[in-house]
Parts: structure tokens; C-alpha cells; sequence
């Protein structure tokens, strides 16, 4: 867990960074103008794969061994465990892409910022976004297939954390050199 654990809490800081700030609502207001998966798009890549990863959906679904069992926890519970089970990884599911919504595609603001799309509730307008990732993590789980164990290790230490730290480090070094060139033309 710790291999994209790691490069996920990097992902985040980069946002952070670029937002300026660690209030949700902050973030999202930084996003009035330009959503920031446009600017952060490969931090915004890095996350919805670290997502499925911290949510154990397919292709990272490694702690069920359905392999191993027969079918994995299906076998071992019945009636309301199962649920609660069903009903915990799904909610998980939720959380993960209303984060993304929030995080990445401005949240409560409108698609477009004309009339029909600016009639919309900010709530309604948070819950598509999310239903759209809820759908992306289905999809996910349709279409790739399952990564070994020593496959996940080797994109969380050797790809991700990588990539993660180094654009934690230009993002940090970009807003520093504007921040600095504005400084110096003042």
C-alpha cells in the first residue's frame, strides 16, 4: 500500500501548491478561471490511477486473492456482511471521485460559465462530475486487467513516486520563479 500511497500524497501536494492553499474551498475557488486538471494533467493522471489503487478496484485489486479462494470474500459472507463490504468499497468509490471533482475539475462551478449551465445548482453540478468518475472507476474495472504483485510494487517505487516527487518540484520551482519575477517587475 505504501508503494502508491506515497506518490498520492505527492500528487496532492502538488495541487496544493499550485492552489495556495489547504481549504477545499479555496481549491475550488483557485478553479473559477481554468479547472486544474488542464495545467496539472499529468498529476491528474498520476491520481485517478493512485485512486484505483487506494480504492483495491481493478487492476489493483490485490487484497481480495481471488485466486487464491474461490471467489475471494464473496465466498466467506453472506447477507449483511457482504453488504456492509459492498457498501464500504463503494462508498470508498464516492469519496475518491468527489475528491477528484473537487480537486481537479472545479468543484461546484458550472461546466460552462453561460446560461443554461450557470442555472445548475453548485451541488448538482459536484455530483455529475462525480458520477462521471464513478463511471471511469467501472469502466477501469471492465477493461484492464489484473496487475501482479510485483508489477504494482515496480509502478508505485520505480514510475510513480518518481514522476510524483519530480513534479512536486517543478510545479514548486515555477511558482517560485514567477512569484519572483513578479516581486522583481514591482
Amino acid at each position: 500500500m505504501i508503494s502508491y500511497e506515497v506518490s498520492f500524497g505527492a500528487v496532492i501536494l502538488s495541487v496544493l501548491l499550485v492552489a495556495g492553499s489547504l481549504n477545499f474551498s479555496n481549491i475550488v475557488e483557485s478553479q473559477r478561471n481554468v479547472w486544474l486538471y488542464i495545467p496539472l494533467l499529468p498529476v491528474f493522471i498520476l491520481f485517478f490511477i493512485s485512486a484505483l489503487a487506494e480504492t483495491n478496484r481493478h487492476p489493483f485489486d490485490l487484497p481480495e486473492a481471488e485466486a487464491e479462494l474461490v471467489s475471494g470474500y464473496n465466498v466467506e459472507y453472506s447477507a449483511m456482511g457482504f453488504a456492509l463490504f459492498f457498501l464500504a468499497e463503494y462508498s470508498n468509490i464516492i469519496l475518491m471521485s468527489t475528491v477528484t471533482a473537487l480537486l481537479f475539475l472545479g468543484g461546484w462551478h458550472p461546466f460552462f460559465d453561460f446560461a443554461p449551465f450557470t442555472y445548475i445548482p453548485g451541488t448538482i453540478n459536484c455530483a455529475i462530475k462525480a458520477v462521471i468518475f464513478i463511471t471511469l472507476f467501472v469502466i477501469v474495472r471492465a477493461t484492464l486487467p489484473r496487475y501482479r504483485y510485483d508489477q504494482l510494487m515496480r509502478l508505485g517505487w520505480k514510475v510513480f513516486l518518481p514522476i510524483a516527487l519530480a513534479l512536486v518540484v517543478l510545479y514548486a520551482s515555477i511558482l517560485v520563479s514567477f512569484n519572483s519575477a513578479v516581486e522583481f517587475v514591482r
